[in-house]
């Protein structure tokens, strides 16, 4: 939840004093290298110092955006008196959760274990061979009701250690808690067979979260869960069940439910386009106005399939406008994409050293509206819904009062009925009044943008690109999905070496690539070579799969840790995800992009590889197969016919064109598909891909060659008959 009022935990303290902060470069560090705390950056100096000095290490978690970390620095951290009992005690260590998203998951699960729940800043105790003992999120400076005060948590904890017998305790449970991290995040106990039934569990199971009134599952805080969207939507297609019972939602009802209510709400940005993180209330109303690259590269995959899935063009609009953001907001000059913009910035008008505020940069008040758009304010206030009071009706803390958050309330026909216009003079005066106000809002302060470029999210919003391209056929989106590519190859690979790096800032690489960085990059060379069929993407998706399984796959277990054998010596264990979480699993990813592989180059270890990522991933997931959405819909594409599919011609013919279109529609079967411009682009694909062999333009006319599980039928010449053969492949 983000109520606070934060500041700027990056201030140089009075003294203008330094810690061992200061020469990095993840922005989120560097906020706080100018606190008293003595933070050290995660690495050998501040463990080895935690060993000689017999201290346990706090271990501080968060990231640049994160709203109630600013909040925890600005009470705690900037405070000399609580920093001074930090480092009298504590090894003090910080880390930004982006940049090592391996610790972060070994250390959020303990916390989570130990506790209950757990999030951001995450607080953690560990020995100084860093097993976690003790942890937490938020702790206020001062006692609350239930929430002990953050000095009595550290002298506490300090009192514990400097007591023989206490500490014994501490380390005795450390040492447990790892024990169990071990047995639950490292697969060691994945065993037969799992439920070919699971995915029509995870159906059932999500009919009964799914909210019938808002969309969505759950309740609040609401979030958009793409993963969750795609298995769904990958159900649909190619999923089969037992009909309903007559109350329950339809899967196609819960997509279009959710997708109108989230493209409607004010979790969407209705001026700059692009997706805030979450909704605090249930109907998508009041958001936490941060925005993560993440989220937005997922959605874009998710609005593109929902609009080839109903032909409706409000969610194409919705996915160009993400599209539109990324290109526009977060992209380097060069091309990669940074990782978020914060929800906190400064009033316009406020003085520098004033407090930002949430949501300052995307809300409004009525006055302003009215000032801005004149007579056409009426209008636009009934289209979205704003108040001279303001419209927030979540606010338990009113932070928005009198602040108006834009959601669509009313249709454009139901905006034009009421102000007695026709549609077409509404949609105009809406475009209209979007373009005046977003102008204006390029002049309020920014929100701090965290420039940090991560492979792993870069993949998503390059393969989020790539499909709009696809689907959109707007060549802007495939430029921008190949120049961050070449962002990352030139950048975060070290090809002599063979070393993808995980995240650049500031001219440099830092820490060594891991699973999901391999992964997600591999699935944007697949759909970078779903977009315009050269060779070269499929050798770079099979490249960096192939370095994936050499450095994280497990050959007894099956599926994927997160880290290499040689990542960090100081990690307590090596993590292997079963579920999703904001982002799909690796193993998730992986095992989709094995299977899309071996559907493209008929390679049976790719194929195995899959299989047993699959089964073992699921074999845990039995009780709760909804956590794991993505590789459901891996099983669902497993179990789905081999189609094989090539198409000759020249790219610019219009058949040629509609034979692809046609092929790639609602293609979340896994069905492989190549375009074969002429004999010489034939053999270089046929080098990867031997189905492609016989694919030749015959009579100088576009012609498709389709195989359906191993059986190859009669070339097509025409779009019509193509159709009909992909909408029933098992027909003879």
């Amino acid at each position: 939840m983000c109520f606070l009022k934060p500041a700027e935990e990056g201030k140089k303290m009075p003294d203008n004093t330094s810690n061992h902060l200061a020469g990095e470069k993840s922005p989120y560090l560097r906020q706080h290298a100018h606190n008293p705390v003595d933070w050290y950056p995660w690495g050998p100096d501040a463990l080895a110092r935690a060993r000689d000095e017999d201290k346990p290490i706090l271990l501080s978690i968060g990231y640049s955006t994160c709203h109630w970390c600013h909040v925890m620095a600005h009470e705690s951290f900037n405070n000399k008196t609580i920093a001074a009992l930090m480092n009298r005690h504590f090894i003090c260590i910080k880390l930004d959760r982006e940049e090592r998203p391996d610790l972060d998951k070994i250390y959020v699960t303990a916390v989570s274990a130990m506790t209950g729940s757990a999030g951001w800043p995450l607080n953690v105790f560990l020995t100084p061979d860093g097993h976690p003992f003790y942890g937490g999120t938020y702790f206020p400076p001062r006692a609350l009701p239930g929430a002990p005060s953050w000095p009595d948590v550290l002298q506490t904890i300090a009192d514990h250690w400097a007591d023989p017998e206490r500490k014994g305790r501490l380390v005795s449970s450390g040492n447990n808690v790892t024990a169990t991290l071990r047995e639950h995040l490292t697969w060691t106990n994945a065993s037969g067979a799992s439920d070919e039934n699971l995915p029509h569990l995870a159906l059932r199971r999500l009919r009964t979260a799914f909210d019938a009134e808002n969309g969505g599952f759950g309740r609040a805080p609401k979030f958009p869960s793409p993963s969750l969207l795609q298995f769904i939507m990958a159900y649909q297609q190619i999923g089969t069940d037992d009909p309903p019972e007559a109350s329950a939602p339809t899967v196609r009802h819960m997509i279009i439910h959710t997708l109108d209510a989230m493209a409607t709400g004010g979790i969407f940005d209705h001026l700059g386009g692009g997706f805030h993180r979450y909704a605090t209330d249930a109907t998508w109303h009041v958001p936490h106005f941060e925005k993560m690259l993440y989220d937005n590269g997922q959605l874009l995959s998710v609005y593109l399939q929902g609009y080839r899935m109903t032909g409706n063009e409000a969610y194409a609009d919705v996915a160009r406008r993400i599209a539109d953001y990324i290109l526009r907001d977060l992209r380097h000059p060069a091309g990669g994409f940074f990782s978020a913009e914060d929800a906190d910035s400064l009033p316009a008008g406020a003085p520098r050293e004033a407090e930002k505020k949430e949501g300052a940069y995307f809300t409004w008040r009525l006055a302003e509206i009215d000032a801005l758009l004149g007579e056409d304010s009426a209008i636009f206030s009934h289209h979205f819904g704003l108040r001279p009071e303001g419209n927030a009706i979540y606010d338990p803390h009113h932070e928005f009062d009198g602040l108006n958050i834009l959601h669509q309330v009313h249709s454009i026909a139901a905006t034009a009925d009421h102000c007695q216009r026709a549609p077409e003079e509404v949609d105009a005066l809406l475009k209209r009044a979007t373009e005046s106000l977003l102008a204006a809002r390029y002049q309020r302060p920014h929100p701090h943008r965290d420039e940090k470029i991560l492979v792993s999210w870069n993949g998503l919003a390059i393969s989020g690109l790539a499909q709009a391209y696809q689907t959109l056929n707007d060549k802007r989106y495939l430029d921008g999905a190949r120049q961050a590519s070449d962002f990352i190859l030139d950048r975060l690979y070290d090809a002599p070496r063979g070393i993808l790096h995980h995240s650049w800032c500031d001219g440099q690489s830092r820490v060594l690539g891991m699973a999901d960085d391999y992964v997600f990059l591999a699935q944007a060379f697949l759909d970078l070579y779903a977009s315009d069929y050269q060779v070269h993407w499929l050798t770079k998706a099979i490249q960096f799969t192939e370095a994936a399984v050499d450095q994280f796959y497990d050959a007894d277990m099956g599926g994927f840790f997160m880290t290499g054998r040689d990542h960090d010596e100081a990690l307590i264990l090596r993590v292997k995800e079963d579920g999703d979480s904001v982002v799909p699993s690796a193993s998730g990813v992986a095992a989709v992009n094995l299977l899309r592989l071996a559907r493209l180059t008929g390679r049976e270890d790719f194929q195995g590889m899959a299989d047993r990522t699959i089964a073992s991933g699921l074999a845990r997931m039995q009780d709760h197969p909804e956590a794991a959405p993505y590789m459901l819909l891996a099983h669902l594409m497993r179990k789905s016919p081999l189609i094989q599919i090539a198409v000759a011609g020249k790219w610019d013919h219009p058949t040629t064109q509609a034979m692809i279109d046609t092929a790639r529609r609602m293609a979340t079967d896994g069905r492989a598909l190549a375009w074969i411009e002429n004999d010489a682009h034939r053999q270089r694909a046929a080098r990867e891909m031997p189905f492609v062999e016989r694919a030749v333009s015959r009579e100088d006319r576009p012609t498709a060659y389709v195989c359906i599980d191993r059986s190859c039928r009669d070339p097509l010449q025409s779009v019509s008959a193509l159709a009909a053969l992909l909408a029933n492949p098992s027909a003879p």
